[in-house]
Order: C-alpha cells, then structure tokens, then sequence
C-alpha cells in the first residue's frame, strides 16, 4: 500500500482533534484507507501489585500528538499510510476471560480486513485476545512471537487463575513457538518449563554480555511474526510507569535496533504495547510508549515504501 495523499497541515492540525493516535483525522484515519489499526483496550483486572494500566491507552494516544510525525532513522512519514484508531474497547472487570473474548472478536475483523492490527493496552493479559485471533484467522500461517518483557509470565496459574497477568505467555506457547527477550524476573519452575519445552529465554544480562545473541533471535524467528511488549522489558530509568518495574533492563537503542532488525527481516503481522501505568506529573513514559509505537511503524512501512 502506498502512502496515502493530502495536505500534511489538514491531516495534522491538532486543534480540536479527536482521540485518535497523532490527532489524525480524515482519510489519513479512515478505517477505509488505513494499514494499520489501533485498538485500546483499557483493562488491568488481574493485576497484583501496582495498578493504573487501564489509563495506558489514553495516556499513549493523547501524548502522540506531541510526536514529530517525520522518523528521522527511517527518513518516512508513517502516518502517511494510514493510522485508524478504535474506540476503546468495552471490558467487563469481573472476566477477563470474556474481554479477551471481545478483544479478539476485533481483532479478527482488523486481520481480516488486511490491515496491521496494534493491540495498546492495559495489562498484558489482553494480549491473549490477539492470540486467539491470529490462531482462528486464515490470514496467515508459519507464525511466531516475539515476546519482549522483563518477566517470563509461564505459570500454569496464579492466585488460583490460569488467566492471570502471569500466565500470558503460558497460554500463548500453547498456541504459537515463543521467543522471549528482556526476561530478568521468573520461579524456578517457570526455568524448567521454558526448558523442558524448548522455549527460548534470552535474558538481559546475557543480552549486555553477548550482543552478537539478537542474530540468534532472529533466526529463531518464522516469517510472520506478531511482536507483543511489555514495557517493563525497558530498565525503569527508561520506563518507570509500569506495574511491576524491575531493574537491570534493556535500554531504548537496545530494544529499538533489536525491533528494526526483526522489522526490516521479517513480516510483522501486528504487535501489541502494554503496561504503560501513567504516573501523574511525569509525561515523559507516556511519550516514550507513543514514540515506541510510532518508531515500529516506521520500521514496518519503510518496507511498503
């Protein structure tokens, strides 16, 4: 899909604008038009230490209109492709099991439609709703994820739920082959599962010694890929607005120059950003998960150019 056409001050003038990544509004935001689609899912139900992740979404699209919409590293213009964003979807506090039901009815129509669906939340629990969608559509096959997190969440349950926060990426390996970077937070047990399944972990300290890892994580990659990230998978000088933030993560080049190298490589088929908790009086997380998401963007469509 080429960029789309039309006058840059129209598509870009903030004032007034509706809730929509960048302000964009007209074609530049039409369903119609767009390649990729933004879907806010407001929801941290089964969150156990800090809540606030369910004001992630807001936080992350109001703070985009203060983004440049030039990507200097790229030299593109990603909103010139088509940014949709949905309303924030319904969720029910009592079930997480029934939102992520409803997260993945619209995630579906998204990848039905052909379109880059890009999950914004709220607790990574919500991820599953995407994962579900990308196991019952026809749209794609051979599909693997790349999971980017500073916990490996592979309890079979927590707190008595299998559909807890912790349990993410258990219930995604049942589904798709997982490889996991950034990890620097999980139980023996969650050790040996990863290892009696062949899961690749690749932790953050091992990252630091040993650059030459991500060639090995891109080649444990299939084709099509779906990214899911948790921002906890940045040290929290870097992102300190998540609910569980641990030390010793991965710095914003780090993680940037890892997600172009898959990007430009292989053929994202959607990713999600999540665990943004707003912190009151501090922007700077807001606008770094906006900027995240837009500098992905720029990696994936450079490719469409």
């Amino acid at each position: 899909m080429a960029p789309l056409s039309g006058e840059k001050g129209e598509s870009l003038d903030v004032g007034g604008s509706p809730y929509t990544f960048l302000g964009l509004k007209g074609s530049l935001n039409s369903w119609e038009n767009a390649l990729a689609v933004i879907i806010p899912i407001p929801y941290d139900g089964t969150t156990t230490y800090v809540s606030g992740a369910r004001e992630g979404p807001k936080a992350i699209i109001m703070a985009s209109r203060e983004l440049e919409p030039y990507d200097e590293e790229m030299n593109i213009e990603p909103y010139r492709f088509g940014i949709h964003t949905l309303a924030e979807l319904p969720v029910d506090i009592k079930s997480p099991v029934d939102t992520i039901a409803i997260v993945e009815d619209v995630a579906l129509r998204v990848l039905d439609s052909r379109k880059l669906p890009i999950l914004v939340g709220g607790e990574h629990l919500m991820t599953l709703g995407m994962i579900s969608a990308l196991k019952n559509s026809d749209s794609y096959n051979d599909i693997s994820i790349l999971h980017l997190d500073a916990h490996a969440d592979l309890r079979d349950e927590y707190q008595g739920s299998s559909f807890s926060n912790a349990c993410v990426i258990r219930r995604t390996v049942e589904k798709f082959p997982v490889v996991s970077v950034g990890v620097r937070s999980l139980t023996r047990e969650e050790h040996e599962f990863a290892t009696r399944k062949n899961i690749p972990l690749f932790f953050a300290h091992k990252l630091r010694e040993n650059p030459t890892l991500y060639d090995d994580i891109l080649n444990l990659l299939s084709d099509h890929v779906y990214i899911t990230i948790d921002l906890d998978v940045f040290d929290p000088s870097v992102m300190p607005a998540v609910g569980t933030p641990e030390p010793g993560g991965l710095g914003w080049y780090e993680v940037t120059n890892l997600l172009k190298r898959i990007c430009l490589a292989k053929h994202i088929i959607g990713f999600d950003i999540m665990e943004l908790r707003p912190i009151p009086g501090m922007i700077y997380p807001d606008f770094t998960a906006a900027k995240l998401l837009y500098k992905i963007l720029a990696y994936i469509f450079s490719k469409q150019r």
